[in-house]
């Protein structure tokens, strides 16, 4: 017994805990970290409403293979709708440490961080009012149509950024969904509406504005969205995430749910 002792006490103090821990507290799972967000509204497929209480999309759906890429992240909030000014103002107050799915532009460059591979690219298309026979080719087509040529766009969305930076274009940024400005393009408050797809069709079939507004073919923008951070969220904690998106990327899921909701 004594020689037994001795053995013990000659053990390193670590190696000691080690060998005398329960398996339990020895294989203690690291803490799940939970990344706050939000379902930014009116921006399908991204985010759409799938029944009372219940949002589906890209964005959950890519949210939910990060959480099985690195089971320690967890998205929470989710299936929470908010306005999409609101959301990237709590994203760069820190209120939210995440938002899925955001078009990088300089001035969000200024407000959040951006990190991993693209998750996917858009397409800005015109949507025109069925019966009218208006043929757009680039923006100088737009800017002839003058003095009826107010190009809508949904407010606070990266297309009124583009819009800006095009120059000469004349804007209503007044409404923030996509129904609103379908319902003023079809009551001739604006000629044109500047959106961006995936979905496009999708959108004109839920609202009900299939064959009453057209997709004009040219596409007159193209951008990719990011995953975009508060610029609080701690670095390893992002660097987790792009990690996570990255092997997305790599074993082809990103494309593949991409597809899934074009």
């Amino acid at each position: 017994m004594g020689g037994k002792h001795t053995c013990w006490a000659a053990l390193p103090l670590w190696l000691w805990l080690a060998a005398s821990c329960p398996p339990s507290l020895a294989a203690a799972p690291s803490p799940t970290i939970l990344l706050r967000t939000a379902a930014q509204e009116g921006t399908e497929p991204k985010f759409i409403a799938a029944g009372k209480d219940r949002i589906s999309g890209l964005c959950i759906d890519i949210m939910r293979a990060v959480e099985q890429a690195d089971p320690g992240l967890r998205f929470a909030g989710d299936q929470r709708w908010k306005p999409l000014v609101r959301a990237y103002s709590e994203l760069e107050s820190g209120v939210e440490d995440v938002q899925c799915a955001v078009q990088r532009t300089r001035e969000r460059e200024r407000r959040f961080n951006f990190i991993g591979p693209a998750l996917y690219a858009i397409e800005y298309h015109l949507l025109a009012r069925a019966g009218d026979p208006v043929s757009i080719a680039s923006w100088d087509d737009v800017r002839k149509l003058a003095p009826d040529n107010v190009v809508l766009v949904n407010r606070g969305f990266a297309a009124g950024d583009v819009l800006a930076a095009i120059g000469g274009i004349d804007v209503d940024a007044s409404s923030t969904s996509q129904d609103l400005n379908l319902q003023k393009l079809l009551a001739g408050r604006g000629r044109l509406y500047f959106h961006r797809g995936p979905g496009l069709q999708k959108l004109l079939e839920r609202t009900g504005t299939a064959g009453k507004v057209k997709i004009l073919p040219p596409v007159m923008y193209s951008a990719k969205l990011y995953f975009a951070t508060s610029k609080q969220l701690d670095s390893q904690v992002a660097a987790r995430l792009a990690a996570a998106l990255e092997q997305l990327a790599k074993n082809g899921e990103l494309e593949r749910l991409t597809r899934k909701w074009d």
